[in-house]
């Protein structure tokens, strides 16, 4: 049975749908990418999953079960704003918080410095929220949405403010998580983190689903249109080449646009004859790129 599934859920405020018949599925063991610009309906669908609001149709199950309080204990939640009180020890209010979650105190006392120092800021402990940085406020909050053990975590732009060697922190312990057998719902803008953590996702638009599916295969829907060219010197005449429509120089070499593939082995040909090629790749579309080619499709 599926930790999570969507079903043509549907949300409407007034004459404006919010959500206009999303559907998705979470396994255990998958971060499961949700995108879509401001206003595209992922809060909504988020607010939804974890029962703070209700669709006007569709079904929503956890394990095959629908929403109660039960289901709610085997639940995380890393909110985007920051969500804890700001006066109050992170001992305190974290413990506190997982005995909502149904968990001993003394069990959540003893799983809190277990991840303190799985974060490597066992210090943290008795301090105040507000004495942190914005980063590590951020790592408490994760702290808060997973000290439970639960089965369903719901994601909401994990890495905002957090440095980058903290973000890869704060990746590896999602990967283990992942790997632990945890269903993640993820939402972020940042597509970099989405192709590094998820196989599947929906992206969202004004409320439609405009993309779904498994990230390898939505790629190969789309042309290779870009060659990473890396030469010891100089090459003449790229510009000059048929399919060749855009060409960037760089210290180490070039960034070239193409039509199709099949302009990538004239620009080698020419490289090889020129001077030494230390890279040459026909590079698959970022999932950035195809983000913008959907939603521009969607819109027009």
């Amino acid at each position: 049975m599926k930790p999570l599934q969507v079903e043509h859920v549907v949300k409407q405020y007034g004459d404006k749908t919010a959500v206009n018949g999303v559907s998705l599925e979470v396994e255990a063991g998958e971060i499961y990418g949700l995108l879509g610009a401001n206003g595209a309906g992922k809060t909504t669908t988020m607010r939804m999953v974890l029962g703070l609001i209700y669709p006007d149709q569709g079904r929503i199950s956890y394990f095959g079960k629908p929403y109660s309080a039960d289901q709610l204990r085997m639940m995380g939640y890393l909110p985007e704003e920051r969500g804890l009180y700001p006066r109050v020890k992170v001992s305190d209010q974290i413990t506190y918080l997982a005995q909502l979650r149904g968990i001993s105190r003394r069990d959540a006392e003893r799983n809190l410095k277990r991840w303190l120092e799985r974060f490597e800021v066992p210090e943290y402990y008795d301090k105040k929220v507000e004495e942190l940085s914005k980063g590590n406020q951020q790592k408490i909050q994760f702290i808060a949405s997973v000290i439970h053990h639960p089965k369903i975590v719901i994601l909401d732009e994990a890495f905002s403010g957090l440095d980058p060697v903290n973000v890869e922190m704060l990746k590896g312990v999602v990967k283990e998580l992942r790997d632990e057998g945890m269903a993640m719902l993820f939402s972020t803008h940042r597509m970099e983190h989405v192709e590094e953590l998820c196989r599947n996702m929906t992206i969202l638009h004004r409320s439609d689903v405009v993309l779904q599916g498994n990230i390898k295969q939505i790629k190969k829907r789309y042309p290779r249109e870009r060659v990473v060219l890396r030469t010891a010197g100089e090459v003449a005449g790229l510009e000059g080449l048929r399919g060749v429509t855009q060409v960037e120089r760089h210290e180490q070499g070039y960034d070239i646009r193409i039509t199709g593939e099949e302009a990538a082995s004239e620009i080698i040909k020419l490289a090889v004859s020129q001077t030494e090629v230390q890279r040459f790749e026909v590079m698959e579309p970022t999932l950035n790129e195809i983000f913008i080619r959907s939603v521009g499709e969607s819109h027009e």
